[in-house]
């Protein structure tokens, strides 16, 4: 049968592939609008196998909580090039995954793909689709989730790096964001000392005492020395424990005990590009 312009435009409106991929879909198909979508979702999968081994290394970090404060989840949805992340659809898309995984509160990448996206499509079927219409590997490479008496969410303009934090009161919004900025700023590792994992640790103190013989220290001596470098590890890579970028003279834990001494930071969560 003729295929039309309109019909053309039709399908292109949609499912956002192009016009060519559109008529040769809608030729193969007689016309008919659901096979022909299942043509371009299954050449969208022959795309996305194609481009499995590539980085997915640009695209959206967002953060967002929900209506009650007590929830927040953190989600990167990603692409390959700057281009298609600034795209309008790929900004809708990325919202509409944040739902999605802020409903679900969820925390695995490979869980969230499997929840549905809305259309009859999962997460990521849908995902598979975007890579066949863009032709870029298109991906969700890490979400996170708190849970808190008061969550705050913080994106950075730009939407390459966001944060979460969470405090034991509400009524501390300024805190609250001040906190996430430092931790998007910053890129601690851990809430404290006591959050770090014993193999950053082991792998803190072997680097030091390594460095200490490299330069000259006895063992003896290198122990020591390697001991005083994780203590400055902790203070430049621990959340409360770094000097808060506003004033140098706080650390970040003091500075939230200056607005209430029962307030406490009691978890946080940070991406970036």
């Amino acid at each position: 049968m003729a295929i039309t312009a309109t019909d053309v435009n039709k399908l292109r409106q949609m499912t956002g592939a192009g016009m060519m991929d559109c008529k040769k879909a809608l030729t193969e198909a007689n016309g008919d609008f659901d096979a022909a979508i299942d043509l371009l979702r299954k050449k969208g999968q022959k795309v996305a196998a194609k481009r499995a081994d590539r980085e997915a290394t640009e695209g959206l970090v967002l953060a967002k909580v929900d209506a009650t404060g007590h929830k927040g989840v953190l989600v990167s949805v990603n692409c390959e090039t700057d281009f298609v992340a600034k795209n309008a659809d790929f900004g809708a898309m990325a919202e509409t995954i944040l739902g999605v995984a802020l409903a679900n509160l969820s925390t695995d990448p490979s869980a969230l793909k499997d929840l549905p996206y809305g259309n009859g499509l999962t997460i990521g079927e849908k995902l598979t689709e975007q890579t066949g219409v863009i032709g870029e590997k298109i991906d969700v490479n890490y979400c996170q989730a708190i849970e808190a008496e008061y969550v705050y969410a913080y994106n950075h303009p730009g939407n390459r790096v966001a944060s979460l934090v969470g405090l034991n009161k509400a009524g501390h919004e300024q805190v609250a964001k001040d906190v996430a900025m430092q931790a998007a700023a910053m890129a601690p590792i851990a809430l404290d000392k006591a959050s770090v994992t014993e193999e950053v640790i082991a792998k803190e103190l072997e680097i030091g005492k390594e460095l200490a013989i490299q330069e000259g220290k006895p063992a003896e001596m290198a122990e020591k020395i390697a001991q005083g470098r994780l203590n400055k590890f902790f203070k430049e890579s621990t959340l409360l424990a770094q000097e808060f970028i506003k004033d140098s003279k706080l650390s970040v834990e003091q500075y939230v005990q200056k607005a209430d001494k029962d307030l406490k930071v009691v978890a946080f969560k940070r991406y970036g590009l």
